[in-house]
């Protein structure tokens, strides 16, 4: 009997919310890698906001993904079968895949598990959401000892690592989250100075109150209405890192523009943006320094694992529903056993 693989499709662009019908779950028989490929068992499926933005036809920093092609997604997994020299059977590797359960591919990023923490840390603080924290706040960001730095979505898999960085650094660090239970997770265990509740109904007074003396630095994830509320709080000076805006993702007209930008301009603000594939040569002194910080016990991270390839859409919408606390994962298959 022919072994099946299940993956994702994309039939058709969402509009709004991603419903039901925007993607079907289909077999196809299992790949069978040629020359210079290798077939890798997924593992995990590490769901972000970008795979919100890759199903729209917009201008954006790849391809959309093609109606009726298998949904792009990054995946970590194990290597069954490999023609490519620099891998072998057994080998776990990172790297851009799909929603599927099985994957032919060239390349990846073999993860070594040299400092002795489960996959799932690989996927996770050690994957592109705590490098994206890392190169986001130390390259982009840049704030010194005594700054205040505000992070928004500060309990999700990018935020609850970007602000305990802060820390490190010798900031004081206020998060915004949604929920006073995500709001004292975000104090509690991963140690910010405050978090304000932006479902509390007073978004900018309660920040306001937060940050007496105005805000030096803001890690966004958010854009939006929250963004506004950060802007508004600038100090001259201000550096904004512009990681995502996951409030305008499921637009379906024009993207929200904010309505106190100028304050870039008042403030003499700078702003940047930026992806984590820019820093790829980077990423091995990244993994030894976070490495580092998670062994030594500074640096604290969450999973919000689902079980099932079936349950990839749903993953993704808790994202932008909030139910997500830290990195959420989708796991498709065992972890392997690691000598």
């Amino acid at each position: 009997m022919t072994k099946m693989n299940r993956r994702w499709i994309l039939r058709q662009r969402p509009v709004g919310d991603i419903a039901d019908d925007d993607l079907q779950l289909v077999e196809s028989p299992m790949p069978e890698p040629g020359d210079g490929e290798m077939l890798v068992r997924n593992v995990y499926l590490m769901v972000a906001p970008t795979n919100r933005v890759w199903m729209s036809q917009i201008d954006q920093y790849m391809a959309p993904v093609a109606l009726g092609e298998v949904m792009r997604g990054v995946t970590m997994g194990v290597v069954v079968e490999s023609s490519n020299p620099e891998f072998k059977p057994g080998d776990i590797v990172e790297g851009g895949m799909a929603w599927e359960e099985y994957s032919v591919t060239r390349t990846g990023r073999r993860i070594q598990m040299e400092y002795g923490l489960p996959l799932h840390a690989y996927a996770s603080v050690l994957g592109n959401s705590g490098l994206t924290a890392y190169f986001g706040m130390l390259d982009i960001a840049r704030p010194t000892a005594g700054n205040t730095v505000v992070v928004s979505a500060a309990a999700g898999g990018v935020g609850s690592i970007a602000g305990q960085i802060g820390k490190i650094l010798g900031c004081r660090v206020v998060g915004i989250a949604g929920g006073e239970s995500k709001c004292r997770l975000v104090r509690d265990r991963f140690g910010l100075d405050a978090c304000v509740d932006y479902k509390g109904g007073n978004l900018l007074a309660d920040l306001r109150a937060a940050c007496p003396d105005g805000i030096d630095v803001d890690f966004e994830n958010v854009g939006g209405d929250t963004m506004d509320a950060v802007l508004t709080l600038i100090n001259p000076g201000a550096s904004i890192a512009l990681c995502g805006m996951i409030s305008t993702y499921n637009a379906s007209g024009d993207w929200w523009s904010p309505k106190m930008f100028r304050n870039v301009v008042m403030k003499r603000a700078r702003i940047e943006g930026f992806l984590i594939s820019d820093y790829r040569s980077r990423f091995p002194e990244a993994l030894e320094v976070m490495a580092q910080w998670v062994r030594d016990g500074q640096l604290k991270y969450q999973v919000d694992i689902v079980d099932g390839i079936e349950q990839a859409p749903a993953a993704l919408n808790r994202l932008f529903t909030g139910k997500n606390v830290g990195k959420q994962l989708v796991r498709l298959s065992p972890e392997p056993a690691i000598a």
